[in-house]
């Protein structure tokens, strides 16, 4: 009997490896969950073999497609083995269909549907998995999969938003900077040098500028560049430490109109990943934990994780969400309600779809307000730049029409 090495996680999500005689990788599968260990690299000695996971490879688009027909063809009662190997057969993304054939392989050797997509956590997570295995346990799988492609329709909707209120500002920014260090690097200088020849007296904009084109262009000019694209890449570093993701996202949280946007997105995407999960039948404290870790946002996650605390020691759902200060008055009163009537993932949902089109309205807001300022800032700048070239040359213009 072959013996293999494993790597994963427990059920405390700390990390856990060894060595296990198993007849097949599937039959070493079932015994890891006897364990509560879920794998994340299975080999044999002497042969490896690694559980195809992917990095970026599938994209939430993908997953939303695959998750809609799968359900499709679970309700027209065809097997789960056929479901999967049709699935992997047509997609075209090379990625994706190694997950789905190793899932199929595992499902034919005797393992559950979601112990199977759990060792390929990159692809299907934490919440994906649970509320697969919750529609396993209440024989309603193929309800749970297109509440999952709904919500993860919803959730690329989200992240859209998201980056239409980026995109565009970051876009401007970017190409503002790289005319104006064109400017002030190549095109000033000449310029300067002609100014320079006819020995005119310069006026003070066009003496700023050509300062600071001469500092562009300088040694000193180079290590700013260089310190700047340092302290980009150091933030970010640092944003993947938990201590700076915490200070960065509670700042962001702060600011005045982007801090704002973010919160509704905060709200919208926890009260849409809860309720989804209570309504396909997760325990609420699972749920909660689930949720946490799939807020996006530090403070969010921090604060779901406290209400979790407070939930486990007998108090109710609403007490420490008015405490964290995170969440609006509203939600925490609707979701009070939704406590009170046993009515809780509906409330959810529909404090969700509010503040998704909450979400959806500040964002056009925000980009029509962006618009102007944007086009205003472009013309100051970049305008700015070229007058102050041209005020000494109006000056020469007016002396040889007076000697005239």
């Amino acid at each position: 009997m072959p013996v293999y090495t494993y790597k994963g996680t427990n059920r405390a999500g700390s990390a856990v490896s060894g060595e296990m005689t198993a007849t097949s990788k599937a039959d070493l599968q079932n015994l890891l969950k006897r364990q509560q260990i879920t794998p994340s690299k299975m080999s044999e000695k002497g042969r490896e073999f690694n559980v195809p996971t992917f990095g970026g490879g599938v994209d939430s688009k993908e997953l939303a497609i695959f998750t809609r027909q799968f359900s499709v063809m679970i309700d027209a009662g065809l097997p789960l083995v056929q479901c999967l190997e049709i699935l992997a057969g047509q997609q075209e993304n090379k990625t994706f269909q190694k997950v789905l054939i190793n899932t199929r392989e595992m499902v034919e050797g005797g393992s559950t549907l979601s112990a199977a997509m759990k060792a390929s956590p990159k692809v299907f997570d934490p919440l994906y998995t649970n509320m697969v295995e919750a529609g396993e346990t209440g024989g309603i799988l193929d309800t749970i999969l297109q509440r999952l492609s709904s919500y993860i329709e919803k959730n690329v909707k989200l992240q859209r938003a998201v980056k239409s209120a980026m995109v565009y500002p970051i876009g401007v920014l970017s190409v503002a900077s790289a005319v104006i260090i064109l400017l002030l690097w190549k095109v000033v200088p000449v310029f300067a040098t002609l100014f320079a020849g006819l020995g005119v007296e310069l006026p003070l904009p066009t003496r700023i500028v050509i300062a600071l084109s001469n500092f562009i262009g300088s040694y000193f000019g180079l290590l700013i560049l260089v310190a700047v694209v340092g302290g980009i890449f150091g933030l970010k570093v640092w944003y993947g430490t938990p201590q700076g993701r915490l200070a960065l996202d509670t700042v962001i949280l702060k600011m005045p109109v982007l801090g704002i946007l973010m919160r509704k997105i905060a709200v919208a995407r926890f009260t849409r990943t809860l309720g989804t999960l209570i309504s396909s039948g997760v325990p609420i404290l699972e749920g909660l934990d689930i949720t946490a870790r799939t807020a996006g946002n530090a403070v969010v996650e921090r604060a779901l994780l406290k209400v979790r605390k407070a939930l486990e020691e007998g108090k109710s759902l609403t007490e420490p969400l008015k405490e964290s200060d995170v969440f609006p008055g509203m939600v925490t009163q609707m979701i009070g309600v939704g406590e009170q009537t046993g009515a809780m993932d509906a409330m959810l949902q529909k404090i969700a779809d509010f503040y998704e089109e909450e979400v959806d309205a500040a964002v056009k807001d925000l980009l029509t307000a962006l618009e102007p300022i944007m086009i205003v800032f472009l013309g100051v700048v970049v305008g700015g730049v070229v007058i102050s070239m041209y005020l000494p040359l109006f000056t020469i213009i007016g002396k040889l029409s007076d000697s005239h």
